[in-house]
């Protein structure tokens, strides 16, 4: 296990006994290092979905667990977001959420000259994930294959 995957986990752990407290959905928790800067976020959602107030209600009690545990090495910068629209897939509970919805996903290389491909989720499991695209025909994808998946939106 890598340390950044390492850094996730513990985090994780640390905050689903808060966003459980709260009834909301921790939905991914990431360490990146953005401009030379590394950010530690942590991803929550509701059901009518998450406010500010909501994000400072989970960032306080975290980060006091956060500053007693030390276990991050490098400074960072602690975040609490909602996921957003454009949010992945990445748990079992995402696909379950996303059967029967749109999706678009990416690929790292070119399938029939394409990259980008659109369609309603029919089935996935540990490695594959399949779609039917407008013309009524099922694509199946290696997840390793996929760059991004998530839920298709319409401006």
């Amino acid at each position: 296990m890598s340390k950044r995957e390492l850094y996730e986990a513990k985090t994780e752990e640390l905050i689903l006994p808060i966003t459980d407290k709260y009834q909301f959905e921790l939905v991914d928790v990431e360490y990146v290092k953005e401009g030379g800067t590394w950010y530690l976020r942590a991803y929550i959602d509701k059901e009518g979905g998450i406010t500010v107030d909501d994000c400072e209600l989970v960032s306080r009690e975290a980060n006091e667990l956060l500053d007693e545990q030390e276990y991050i090495e490098d400074s960072y910068i602690f975040e609490v977001s909602s996921p957003g629209l454009g949010r992945p897939l990445k748990k079992e509970k995402d696909y379950i959420r996303s059967m029967g919805k749109e999706l678009e996903i990416r690929t790292y290389r070119a399938f029939n000259k394409q990259k980008e491909f659109y369609g309603i989720l029919k089935a996935y499991d540990d490695k594959t994930v399949t779609i039917e695209n407008q013309d009524g025909e099922e694509q199946l994808f290696q997840k390793s294959d996929i760059a991004l998946i998530r839920l298709a939106f319409d401006f």
